[in-house]
Formats: C-alpha cells, structure tokens, sequence
C-alpha cells in the first residue's frame, strides 16, 4: 500500500514573507489519482515539489507510504515526475529515452527492452521507438514522458501541468487517455494544473489552494455541489457560479423588487454573527425563466452560444447597484442583446456565504 501523507508540510521561500505553502493536511489513498488545481502562485506547484524532494520542507513532515520522505533526496523517494516540458534528451531515440534512468540503475538491457517495449504499447508509440524526441508533435512527446515514468514502476507518480503545452483539441484527448492509464495501472498519482475543467474531469478527488492554503478537498461531484466557501464556488465550475452580495431581509434575500427564499437556518446564522447581509450563489443552470414578469430582471449583454448550451450574460440590480449575471438559456431559442428576462433561482439550488469570512453557511 502506498498512499502519500502529508502533515503540516510548509515550505517558506529565502526573503519570502509568507510561506508558499502554509501547514498543507492531505491524506492520499493507495492508487488515487488526486488534483491539485489553484490559480497562479497559489503553491500547488510547490507542494508537488515537496513531494518529489525539489523544495525543502520547512516544517511538518511528509510520508510515500510508511517512510517519512521530508528529508530524502529526489532518488530515494521511488516517484517519477513528468514535466511541462517534456524534458527529453534531444539527441536520444524515444526508445532511449525511456529507458535512460533504468539504464543508469544497471538494469540488463533485455530487462530493459521488455519494459519499454511494454509502455509503448500500452501508449501507442510503438512505432515511434526509432524517433527523435524533434520528429514526434507534442501529445506524442508528452506520451514519450509518460512512458519514461511507467518503465521505472514508481511507487507515486507527480504530473506538473503535463498539458499546459499542448492545444485545446489535443488536450482534452490526452487527459482522458491519462486518467484511463492511471486507473490501469493503479499507481497512487499527484498531478497539478490551474484548468478546474482539466480538475474536475479527472481527479477521484480536487484539492483547491489559494495562497498556500488549502481551501477544500473532496470529489468533484460533492465540490460542485457543496463548496466550502466563495472562493471554490466561484473557482470551481464553468461558467462560473453567480455570487451576489444580497441584504437579508423577510423571508429570504432582497434584489430590487423580488425576495428570493433561502434557507431560513443559514440567514439565522448569519444574523446571529451581525451580519445583515449574506453571498447568495446560483449556478448558471439553476435559475428557471418565469413567464409572467415575476422573479430576478437579467438585461442581456451577450450571449454565448455553445452548440448544445447557451450563456445570457447579463446585469440585475441588487441593492441600488448593477451586479453581472450568468444564466444557461435555450440553445434553439437565445435571447437578443438588450432583452431583458426574468429568473427565479431553483428551489434548494441555491448556496448562502458569509459576507465576512466567505465560508460556507447552507448545508
């Protein structure tokens, strides 16, 4: 069983003011593919790092299975990391290529044929073994690295933004091949991107960072549905959740001229803190069209036709102030630019923060 621990893992930078990773608690179970996904500078990457040995870990410590790793050099630690960028030697054939390190560990070249031979069936490159890194396109390179980490039977793999280099079309083709080659080989996997699309699609779980903290660590399913607090409900989802500042008043939340109705318990609580006012988020698909003038006013500005869906984005008024809006439409029958529509939230589809502290208030 090897699963990945960390405790308290900090990692502050020389000069830096405050830790790039601050007191990180994650609990990796053996053969889990988890995610970690934040905005830039938020320190996924470094926290990865950390696994991998590349940063020092300042305070807490971390475990690959029963070993405390926290101050084992990268080669003692059986993980195999692939980068952004490939990291190919130019000059060897793919075949050498993934098979260098074992080549460098002594391991008989017959030994060492099979295993690469193996990998590059699993990732159809078969054909490719007699190539230079220079004649293969970039998801063919990417899979090259992939195969590089296979051959070596680590017992963690670490993925730093292994996409990010590859184009929109290509991207979503490999990553579904890689969550499938994961899951076949069932080797424990820590991969780190910035897309929450690339997240969500394939994790087993999502941990969010903002500012070397972790937000939220949960399937994407429950993340979707329950977000911790404003910061995951507006990071996670595309388009992103609605998240209006709203007065609290009578049965519900104020915008101009329509009470929504929320969950009585979550105004209490806020209430109870002083807090007069509470962050009402609406997914955009969870607003109904009303018919007969009644619920929010929605201006339309644009509309962004997808295909099978559609986006109104638009402004309402809520507190005196105009405040945008996503709403999903119908794809075969879109609102013009300047119509305006009115909504009413979906009945239990509606999540309550708090204004002060931005955590989660609705169950």
């Amino acid at each position: 069983m090897t699963g990945v621990i960390y405790e308290d893992a900090s990692c502050v930078y020389p000069g830096a003011e405050r830790p790039a990773v601050d007191k990180l608690n994650l609990d990796i179970q053996d053969g889990e593919f988890l995610v970690l996904v934040g905005p830039s500078g938020c320190g996924k990457s470094t926290s990865l790092r950390m696994l991998a040995g590349l940063e020092e870990v300042t305070a807490g410590t971390i475990r690959i299975g029963e070993r405390d790793v926290t101050h084992l050099p990268p080669k003692d630690r059986d993980i195999a990391m692939v980068f952004q960028n490939y990291a190919l030697y130019p000059h060897m054939t793919v075949a050498e290529n993934m098979g260098f390190a074992l080549k460098i560990a002594g391991v008989p070249k017959t030994e060492i044929r099979q295993k690469v031979e193996d990998a590059a069936k699993l990732l159809e490159l078969t054909e490719y073994l007699g190539r230079k890194p220079k004649a293969l396109s970039g998801g063919q390179r990417q899979r090259v690295a992939m195969g590089r980490a296979i051959v070596r039977e680590p017992k963690v793999f670490l993925m730093d933004e292994p996409l990010s280099n590859l184009d929109a079309k290509l991207r979503v083709q490999t990553r579904t091949q890689i969550a499938s080659l994961q899951r076949r080989l069932g080797i424990t996997t820590v991969y780190v991107t910035h897309d929450q699309v690339e997240a969500m699609t394939m994790g087993d779980r999502v941990a969010v960072l903002k500012d070397g903290l972790l937000q939220q660590c949960d399937t994407p399913r429950h993340m979707y549905e329950k977000p911790a607090n404003v910061f995951v409900a507006g990071f996670i989802g595309s388009p992103a959740m609605n998240l209006i500042e709203a007065p609290i008043v009578e049965g519900g939340v104020a915008f101009d001229g329509t009470v929504v109705p929320v969950d009585r318990d979550s105004l209490g609580q806020a209430s109870s803190r002083g807090e007069s006012s509470v962050t009402l988020g609406v997914r955009p698909e969870s607003f109904d069209l009303t018919s007969d003038g009644t619920g929010i006013a929605v201006i339309v500005n644009v509309v962004e036709e997808l295909g099978a869906d559609a986006f109104a984005y638009g402004t309402a008024k809520v507190g005196g102030g105009d405040v945008d809006v996503i709403v999903r439409v119908d794809a075969r029958n879109t609102p013009a630019k300047g119509e305006t529509l009115h909504f009413l939230p979906k009945p239990g589809e509606t999540h309550i923060f708090s204004t002060v502290s931005g955590d989660r208030l609705s169950q």
